[in-house]
């Protein structure tokens, strides 16, 4: 699997080569956004089994913080200190008092802390209220900006590429790893333990509430350096690229990908970000088409596409490998009418 994800991150890398059209660029630059956003969230959903339903909140925090200063004239790769430093705030904010809340009334939560970020951004004038904010500069170095583009072995790369490449690096590379190291870790075991059962947990001397705040404010870093890579893509943010749809979408992709499931989170993500492109001939109609798709997809596959318990075909019977059954014969049901009490004593 580390072999396939790796040359999937080269062919991501490749594309630049094979179609370098504004259009696929900047589709491609919106998907591993996505995927960063999605992996964030499956630190919370799928790890840790907390409902949220107001994770657009941290991207938007992330956003407005690198877009208030890069606007005022810091350099936008100098802001990413302070949206850490600010999606931590938030996550701790609404981490501290109501994750001791569960299932639904957590996810009522979660929600209303979405829409007081929207509204606040909508209402403060430090924020740009309902017109947001224009004008946001890409990543700039030392007086060498993405926009004054690069050339390397004769191949001029523009802004837009470099902006591709740091997206894919960013949310296909280290945010991937990243997570996954976590999942994998004695966090991300104790994250499937209360999401197994956190009572149990609990029991087993897991501090479930500072797992869940260690899991709630790590999936805001991940969503807040998101919301600086859309800033930079966009140049442009506004309090209606935060609405409540956005966060139901995102948590569609987690649901359909496979929750906990690293793979899945992937897929689920590109479908959600790349079928209403890919189904844009249909014009009017895409919208009921990607639904439908969607209702299918829970009937048929609840689990998702690659849930976090499946294991490929060709990985069920390894090679040099001690088979489970090796030392047990096939046990047959004795004769009850033989009596066998000599024998046994």
């Amino acid at each position: 699997m580390g072999a396939a994800g790796g040359a999937l991150l080269l062919l991501a890398l490749a594309v630049p080569f094979i179609n370098a059209s504004p259009y696929v660029i900047s589709i491609g630059t919106s998907a591993f956004i996505y995927i960063m956003l999605a992996m964030g969230l499956n630190i919370v959903v799928g790890y840790a089994g907390l409902l949220d339903l107001g994770y657009y909140a941290f991207f938007a925090v992330g956003a407005y913080t690198s877009g208030v200063l890069a606007t005022n004239d810091m350099p936008l790769v100098f802001t990413i200190p302070f949206v850490i430093v600010a999606c931590i705030g938030a996550g701790i904010i609404i981490g501290g008092p109501t994750l001791r809340l569960r299932s639904d009334y957590l996810a009522i939560v979660t929600l209303g802390f979405g829409e007081i970020i929207r509204l606040t951004a909508n209402n403060l004038e430090i924020t740009g209220g309902p017109s947001g904010i224009s004008g946001i500069p890409t990543f700039s170095f030392f007086g060498w900006s993405y926009r004054d583009g690069l050339d390397l072995f004769g191949i001029h790369f523009n802004g837009n590429i470099l902006l591709y490449y740091t997206a894919v690096l960013a949310g296909g590379g280290f945010t991937v790893l990243a997570v996954s190291r976590l999942g994998r870790g004695r966090l991300g075991r104790a994250w499937r333990a209360i999401k197994d059962d956190e009572d149990a947990a609990e029991a087993m001397g897991i501090n479930t509430y500072l797992t869940k705040l260690a899991a709630y404010i790590l999936g805001a870093i991940f969503g807040g350096l998101a919301g600086i890579l859309m800033s930079a893509h966009q140049s442009a943010i506004s309090p209606t690229s935060f609405i409540f749809l956005n966060s139901a979408l995102l948590l569609m992709a987690v649901v359909l990908g496979g929750m906990g499931s690293t793979p899945g989170v992937i897929i689920g993500a590109l479908v959600i970000s790349l079928a209403p492109e890919l189904l844009r001939d249909f014009a009017s109609w895409r919208f009921l088409l990607f639904g439908l798709l969607l209702v299918l997809m829970m009937i048929f596959r609840p689990q998702g596409v690659w849930p976090s318990t499946a294991v490929l075909p060709f990985l069920r019977y390894r090679r040099g490998q001690r088979s489970p059954r090796e030392g047990f014969r096939t046990h047959a049901p004795d004769n009850e009418n033989v009596d066998r009490s000599e024998e046994q004593a």
